[in-house]
């Protein structure tokens, strides 16, 4: 099987998504002459490009293609090449309307943008094969080429006929009969049972709710269904290229997909990170979003990863779009790096002139190349090429946050108790805890084996299957600790609620006797704990059956009542959480568990705002802080970006970042502290 080092070749990849028919073919050669001078080793070419190579039925046109490919080889610069199957072109949709997908209320969703696809329409899917197929019998043997790229973004919901009918059929595979998807789904409840499986439709608009399992089963579908397109297309081009590692990029923790199931059909795990550029570059939501979706990537690779697409600069689709401050890019690359990455790419080469994307920041930006934008490419691609060292090497993690796709999707649906209650912010809040005090963490199925972990964090899992709780409890009794969240452990795979309001076997672990009632707080409303600290979003009435209550309900219908506990279980413990504590709260209780466990973050002394990271031999040391920093080290080590080495201390520039190997004899001295130590972006 191909995979990422295939590719890579010994060296980090660095690139971006690279659209030649968008311009003239003389800006062609002035491309690849500053990709050379930028260090770019890798352009993603094609992923846009079916109405230029098919631009009406049956027609090809793989001249400028040929050229390109030619051109980016000549000079040293490898290819992704994408299937374009991600944008049809106008004609297919004119054509063959029935290719173009329906939202819930029945309307089309026309073309005229991109994605504009119904991912269960044999027309789309014959189409698509069609190009992919001819793409790959002409370049599979291309000397240039590096990796496939299939589609883009996957993510494309369809409501329509065609829709339902593969719905239906997804349905039999899964349950055999009407009687067991009847029981599954609870269709007792508001005469809903079916019949006939002609009845059964997607959860399109309706009266009122939606019975949840079927629109919880419907995601799964919607998720297996564009799986189906990729992994067609997948089979079309590695049949032509055996060797030749294939990819899709995710989007940073994206609803539509099951990532878990989606990981294991590819060579090579990517992603695209944007994190909000945001007006106070200091503030530590951008990174620690970039962390977390790293880390889950990485999670979902099993190793290293690729950054597929990140922006040079400002982004274009929020309300205010603000460049990135001096250093930042960098920064966030090197962070990628740091958790696992070995290849920075960025969407786009070069800032479009036109479209619906002109405002989006590129490696080469409207500015041109004398730009400080430009500039900061051309270092980082210089330091990448100082990072060969890392390449390959994987970060070890001794804490596990478990996540799944099904229970997001299960409790996020209406009529649940709180719509405050928000699967992604729950996930960001505990793992940025842990980040923040350099503790790094892995993500993990949950039914993943997690005997290698010290400690396994829960934020929330609504729905947990037998086999997970099974796990779970097992875990604890072999001497693991738990960390679990509150609404865990609520329903089964069938979105059934489970008796007890949390089931018996991780009550059991959790040392509870009974949940007597969910208590939601209202929007913006906190409630005191007797520790001194304020929870919000949750609380609940709980019944203790030998844990400890660490901090009980201050105030309100609850005072007095357990909020946080631990429990000794087997040769483990086990924490409940039965709120979101404030963020420093949350933190000193991570933190605790931690330290229970053994654990110890990767650098204690590191000041506020440096993120610390291990991977393989090397430690990166990142400062998202406002303020230049001093580190201390414990032992002398050399920073790979500078060649320089440090014996008790490294000073760290605002935005600056070093990489550091333990050091060896022959490296040039430096003073502790030096000014330059973190290799500062260029003014």
């Amino acid at each position: 099987m191909a995979a990422l080092h295939d590719a890579t070749r010994g060296k980090l990849l660095f690139g971006g998504d690279y659209n030649p028919e968008q311009w003239p073919p003389e800006v062609w050669q002035d491309d690849v002459r500053l990709m050379r001078e930028a260090g770019v080793n890798l352009a993603t070419v094609g992923v846009f490009s079916w109405a230029t190579l098919e631009p009406r039925p049956g027609a090809r046109d793989f001249g400028w293609l040929d050229r390109v490919l030619d051109l980016l080889h000549e000079n040293g610069i490898g290819v992704c090449l994408a299937t374009p199957t991600a944008s049809p072109p106008p004609w297919l949709g004119a054509r063959h309307p029935e290719t173009l997908p329906r939202d819930e209320n029945g309307t089309v969703v026309w073309y005229g943008a991109r994605n504009q696809f119904c991912a269960s329409s044999p027309v789309y899917r014959e189409h698509a094969a069609a190009i992919a197929d001819d793409l790959a019998r002409r370049y599979g043997g291309h000397p240039g080429l590096r990796m496939w790229h299939i589609n883009n973004e996957y993510g494309t919901t369809c409501y329509c006929d065609v829709s339902a009918r593969h719905f239906r059929a997804w349905l039999r595979d899964r349950y055999g009969d009407l009687d067991a998807l009847n029981a599954a789904w609870g269709t007792a409840f508001w005469s809903q049972r079916y019949d006939s499986w002609e009845e059964v439709l997607p959860p399109r608009r309706a009266q009122y709710l939606i019975n949840p399992s079927q629109a919880l089963d419907f995601r799964r579908f919607t998720s297996d269904a564009l799986l189906e397109c990729f992994t067609a297309e997948r089979d079309i081009v590695a049949a032509h290229s055996p060797g030749i590692p294939v990819t899709t990029n995710f989007m940073p923790l994206f609803a539509g997909q099951d990532g878990w199931r989606w990981a294991a059909e590819e060579d090579v795990v990517s992603v695209d990170v944007y994190p909000d550029p945001a007006a106070a570059p200091d503030d530590p939501a951008g990174p620690a979003h970039g962390a977390l979706v790293q880390d889950l990537t990485r999670s979902q690779a099993g190793g290293p990863w690729m950054l597929m697409e990140q922006a040079a600069s400002a982004v274009n689709f929020r309300p205010v779009n603000g460049p990135k401050p001096a250093g930042v890019m960098r920064l966030w690359s090197l962070q990628a790096v740091a958790r696992g990455a070995d290849a920075v790419c960025f969407f786009q080469w070069r800032a479009s002139r036109q479209g619906s994307e002109k405002f989006h920041s590129a490696m080469l930006p409207h500015a041109g190349e004398g730009s400080r934008t430009f500039g900061h490419i051309r270092e980082l691609g210089a330091q990448l090429r100082d990072l060969t060292p890392v390449l390959g090497s994987h970060v070890t993690a001794d804490i596990a946050i478990l996540h799944d796709w099904s229970a997001w999707w299960a409790a996020e649906q209406p009529g649940r108790p709180s719509a405050e209650m928000r699967y992604p912010q729950l996930l960001a809040a505990w793992h940025q805890a842990l980040w923040q005090q350099n503790l790094t963490t892995d993500f993990a199925h949950p039914e993943t084996e997690l005997t290698g972990y010290r400690m396994v964090v829960v934020p929330q899992l609504y729905l947990l299957s037998d086999a997970a709780l099974d796990g779970l409890a097992a875990y604890v009794r072999g001497g693991g600790t738990l960390v679990c969240g509150f609404f865990t452990g609520v329903a089964d795979t069938d979105d059934r609620i489970r008796e007890g309001g949390i089931d018996a076997r991780l009550r059991e672990v959790l040392g509870l006797a009974t949940l007597h009632e969910w208590w939601p707080l209202p929007p913006g409303g906190t409630v005191a704990l007797t520790d001194g600290t304020t929870g919000s979003i949750w609380s609940e009435d709980l019944e203790p059956a030998g844990a400890e209550v660490v901090a009980a309900y201050a105030e309100g219908e609850l005072a007095g009542r357990p909020a946080l506990t631990r429990h000794a279980h087997g040769r483990g413990r086990a924490w409940y959480v039965s709120t979101l504590p404030e963020r420093p709260a949350l933190a000193a209780l991570l933190a605790r568990a931690a330290d229970e466990a053994g654990l110890a973050p990767v650098l204690p002394e590191a000041p506020a705002g440096v993120e610390a990271v291990r991977r393989g031999g090397h430690l990166f040391l990142l400062n998202h802080g406002p303020e230049r920093v001093t580190v201390p080290l414990h032992t002398p080590h050399t920073d790979l970006l500078t060649g320089r080495a440090h014996r008790d201390a490294i000073a760290l520039e605002r935005h600056g970042a070093a990489v550091l190997t333990p050091h060896t004899e022959g490296s040039r001295p430096c003073d502790d502290t030096s000014d330059d130590a973190s290799s500062p972006p260029p003014p």
